[in-house]
Formats: structure tokens, C-alpha cells, sequence
């Protein structure tokens, strides 16, 4: 596979360092490839998905990828692409969430693919042993004042302020792209549009180092831009948050409905992005998208694909019997599992396990406003339990309408869904 030629197809690519010498080195090697992640959080999120989506070309293309967890820079904050200074978090803080991002990550790529298996490795293996002096002199004495002003990571910040510890993230990540080039002969170091500066800081970090030394140095840098929504937005933000990779923080279906909610002026480009589809299967969904948009079929193989990649098969399939329940009202089926995903965000009322005439449940959750109003709506038709329409007003909710002894699901009206809690 030409990786070059299908990013450029895809446009995953931002810029090179050198696309001529790039194309031949990849074409006459296996190629060792690395990107940073920072452990800011305990989970990654979406916005990730776009440089493990490229280890996971360059895997497939024959090359090796490398997943550099930043336990050391990490507890430092990289300045690029932010106006202020980040929080700096405690040492157990780190070293935990990089644990969770190492399984994570584990989760994504091949670590067992043979001769080019990826690998894991943690920048706080060689930066946390480094001595101020060695820092100094070791890396520090091949960075001019000029050179770090002129990167765009730091001029953005200069009238807002940045501090040295701040300053100095560019030295420490160009430490790492020399220490794998060393230890693991890599060559190039893959990342976001605003990673440039860095990038571009560990190339001449390693020719400077070996000025002296009789050595063909080829290493090389490559972005992929920053992607952004048809509506101008950050891709991965949303009015809830972060979209994360971790199922505790956004379960499979909420992940799954993400995707199924995209934009139809950004669906093709993410399966372009995210997906390992075939070029008859894309041009299909052009065609459908373009004939048929209400359909969204693009739009839920898109969620398919990356459910299933991010989470399991098993998951994929949840999310999607959760998704089919709620849209048939068929809700007698779901397990509690299931509806704890599917009802996440929906009111809740918490109560005994007893029985009670449904006027009285409805009055004291608050579907109603009053009992008048709740012998109103079951009359009308407007009651549904477990999705099961009720219009006795007489009518008792009993254990025959738990799902799995743990909650009812009462629905007013077409869209309204509440959730009956059972402690």
C-alpha cells in the first residue's frame, strides 16, 4: 500500500517536512512511527481518534507504530493550540491516567501484528531521571531563544504570558522523538496541525546532537488538520462535553448516536477520516447520501464502523438494540444494562419497591402536575409503561412492570421518556 497516496486521498495530511524524501523512505523501509499522547485525563476522547486512526494505517501498511504516553510531559502541559497555562496535576494523578490511556490504547492497535507489532512506551522513563544539568547542557544548549519565539506554539502566548515550565514543552518533546530514534529507530513522528513546532524542534534536535558524528540522519514529521464540523465547530465537542473512548464516561450507545448524528456535510469526510472502507463501498454511500439522505445510512455505517473498532462487536450490537427499542417503543426487551445507556440523561424518580396505583406514580415522579391532570393524560392515551400504552386510570404498577426488578419506563406523550428508579 502507498500510506502517502492514501492520506493525500483521504486529506489526512497538513503538511510534511519533506514530501519527497517522506515518499522514499517509506517506499524503501519499514518505517518506525510514533505519536505523543498526553495523559490530561483519565480517558481519551474522539478527538484522539484521528492519530490512532493514522498508527493504524501506517500499521497496516507494513510499518511500526509507536504510542508514546507522556507521563513526563504530561505533568508539564503542552502550550500549542491553548491561551492559558494548564492545572498541573500531582505525580499519582499522572501515573494513573496513563495507565488507563496504555489500555486504551491497547484496546486500538495490534501490539502482537509480528515484525511490526506496536509498541508502548512512556516518556517518563527517560525524562523523570534527567537532571537539570543534563537537560541544560544535553538539549538545551542546541535551542536559540529566537528559534523557540518563532515557533507559533509559543508566540501565540507570548502577550498572554506563558511561564518557563511551559516554555520548555518543546525541548521535552523534542527529547522523545531523539531518545525513539535512538532506542527504537524512529524515524518519524506523526501529529496534529498544531504539533508543527515540536515536531519540526525534534528533527533539529537530532541533527544537531550528531553534527559531529559521520551518520545519515533521515527523520521526518507529518500533520493531519485540524478537523472541524460543516458548522464551524471543534469536531469532538458537543453541548455535553467530550466525547470519551472510556464506555464509564459515554457508554457505546451514547457513542453510537454521536456518529449517527452527524452532519450530512461531514459524513463522508469522517469515513474518509475514521474508516478503513473500500472505495465501492464509499462511492455507494455518496450515491445514497445524495439520493436518499433521509435514510442516513452512510451516517449509521459510520457509526458502525466506529463503534465496533472503539468498543466491541457485542457493544455495536447493544447500541443498536437499545436505538431500535426507542424509536419502536418496544421497550420490554432491554435489559438494565441497556436502559441505564439508553435513559442516562431522562428524569428519574427513585422509589420503594411497592406497589402503587399509577395516577399516584405519575403525581409523585412529576410526570403530571397534579392528579387531575394524570387521570387527563391515562384517559387520553398519553401513558405508556415499558412501552405498552395504559389507560386505566385503576391501574397498579406493580413487580410485573419492573425490567429486571429495577425500573419501569413511563412515557407521556410521544417523546417524553421518565424513568422509575427502584432502591
Amino acid at each position: 500500500m502507498d500510506i502517502l497516496k492514501d492520506l493525500e486521498k483521504r486529506n489526512l495530511i497538513h503538511q510534511t517536512t519533506d514530501d519527497d524524501g517522506l515518499k522514499k523512505h517509506l517506499s524503501e523501509n519499514q518505517v518506525t512511527v510514533y505519536c505523543g499522547f498526553d495523559p490530561t485525563a483519565d480517558s481519551l476522547h474522539i478527538g484522539h481518534l484521528v492519530p490512532i486512526t493514522m498508527l493504524k494505517r501506517f500499521q497496516r501498511a507494513g510499518h511500526k507504530p509507536i504510542a508514546l504516553i507522556g507521563g513526563g510531559t504530561g505533568m508539564i502541559g503542552d502550550p500549542s493550540g491553548r491561551s492559558s497555562e494548564r492545572s498541573l496535576n500531582d505525580e499519582s494523578v499522572v501515573k494513573g491516567y496513563s495507565e488507563k490511556i496504555k489500555e486504551q490504547l491497547a484496546h486500538q492497535l495490534d501490539f502482537d501484528h509480528g515484525s511490526n507489532a506496536a509498541v508502548a512506551r512512556n516518556n517518563h522513563d527517560w525524562l523523570a531521571s534527567m537532571t537539570v544539568i543534563d537537560f541544560l547542557r544535553d538539549a538545551g544548549k542546541h535551542f536559540g531563544i529566537n528559534y523557540m519565539l518563532g515557533k507559533e506554539s509559543v508566540s501565540a502566548r507570548i502577550e498572554q504570558g506563558i511561564s518557563y515550565t511551559e516554555f520548555s514543552y518543546m525541548i521535552l518533546q523534542s527529547l522523545d522523538f531523539m531518545k525513539l530514534y535512538e532506542q527504537e529507530n524512529c524515524t518519524l513522528q506523526i501529529g496534529g496541525s498544531d504539533q508543527w513546532g515540536n515536531i519540526t524542534s525534534g528533527m533539529e534536535l537530532i541533527r544537531r546532537s550528531r553534527e559531529k558524528e559521520d551518520e545519515e540522519i533521515n527523520v521526518f514529521g507529518l500533520t493531519v488538520p485540524l478537523i472541524t464540523k460543516a458548522d464551524g465547530t471543534k469536531f469532538g465537542k458537543t453541548s455535553g462535553g467530550a466525547i470519551w473512548l472510556d464506555p464509564e464516561k459515554t457508554s457505546p450507545y451514547e457513542f453510537y448516536q454521536f456518529w449517527v448524528n452527524t452532519d450530512d456535510r461531514d459524513v463522508m469526510k469522517f469515513l474518509n477520516y475514521f474508516t478503513f472502507l473500500e472505495d465501492g463501498e464509499m462511492d455507494a454511500l455518496q450515491h445514497e447520501l445524495e439520493n436518499h439522505p433521509e435514510k442516513r445510512l452512510a451516517q449509521k455505517r459510520l457509526a458502525e464502523e466506529m463503534t465496533r473498532e472503539v468498543h466491541s462487536q457485542e457493544a455495536l450490537e447493544q447500541a443498536q438494540r437499545i436505538t431500535s427499542s426507542l424509536f419502536s417503543g418496544d421497550l420490554q426487551d432491554l435489559t438494565a444494562e441497556e436502559i441505564e445507556q439508553g435513559f442516562k440523561d431522562v428524569p428519574a424518580y427513585v422509589t420503594e419497591k411497592e406497589e402503587i396505583g399509577l395516577v399516584d406514580l405519575l403525581v409523585n415522579s412529576s410526570i403530571s402536575s397534579s392528579k387531575r391532570q394524570a387521570r387527563e393524560d391515562v384517559n387520553n392515551g398519553a401513558i405508556y409503561i415499558n412501552g405498552t400504552r395504559e389507560q386505566d386510570t385503576k391501574y397498579v404498577v406493580s413487580a410485573n412492570d419492573r425490567i429486571d426488578d429495577r425500573f419501569t419506563i413511563i412515557r407521556r406523550g410521544k417523546k417524553k421518556y421518565f424513568l422509575i428508579r427502584y432502591q
